[in-house]
């Protein structure tokens, strides 16, 4: 699961950051809504926490800004104003859920997970493109009716492209999508990956995945 932390307070950010990484989140940190918004529109998460109080542009803005998008990321929002109306401001905004600060963190990991599940609820479970059959609610793919084994960076590849698909997507979009900001990256490391994934996904009548030249990637049956 991706997850991107939005915190100004660095100490709270990193401690969140660590608690999530220790229960095998892969986790963005960032300190302004400015940078929150610059990795909201270019990479894909599962889940959003958005701290109300930021330097340059308030996390109610940030709300606003990214639901008048069209992105529709599950949003939990770190408050320290706990009375009702600010509550009903902040969920009728867009977010998901909330949690008054000071918090534990067990009680963060739980809304986490709620929010995800209410998240895959929503969504349809399972998506068909061509030959192609996969399972959100599982994390499976089929081809033609097989279960294929994917890698679990060609799975997220896979339904970035899926949740993009027929979108020009450059080679930017791609790597922050599916590797961590830690993560090393060898020069043709996404080149690889694709190659992998076409290899298993694809075949004569077939062909998902399209270089455009120039400019990146588009996904589509046609």
């Amino acid at each position: 699961m991706k997850v991107l932390i939005i915190e100004d307070e660095k100490k709270l950010g990193k401690l969140i950051k660590k608690g999530l990484e220790e229960e095998s989140f892969i986790v963005d940190l960032v300190y302004t809504g400015k940078e929150a918004l610059d990795f909201i529109t270019t990479q894909s998460y599962d889940v959003i926490i958005l701290d109300l109080m930021l330097p340059d542009i308030s996390g109610k803005d940030v709300l606003i800004k990214i639901r008048n998008s069209g992105i529709k990321t599950p949003v939990i929002v770190l408050t320290a104003k706990d009375e009702v109306k600010d509550k009903i401001e902040l969920l009728d905004a867009g977010a998901d859920d909330y949690i008054t600060k000071p918090f534990d963190f067990d009680e963060l990991l739980a809304r986490i997970r709620a929010v995800v599940r209410r998240d895959k609820d929503i969504k349809s479970s399972v998506i068909r493109i061509g030959d192609l059959e996969i399972d959100l609610s599982k994390s499976t793919v089929k081809k033609s009716g097989e279960l294929i084994k994917l890698s679990s960076k060609e799975y997220l590849l896979l339904r970035y492209f899926i949740f993009n698909k027929g979108k020009i997507l450059t080679k930017d979009n791609l790597i922050n999508a599916v590797y961590d900001l830690s993560f090393e990256l060898n020069s043709n490391a996404l080149e690889v990956l694709i190659s992998r994934l076409r290899t298993k996904i694809e075949d004569e009548n077939h062909k998902y995945i399209k270089s455009i030249r120039g400019l990146g990637y588009i996904f589509d049956e046609e």
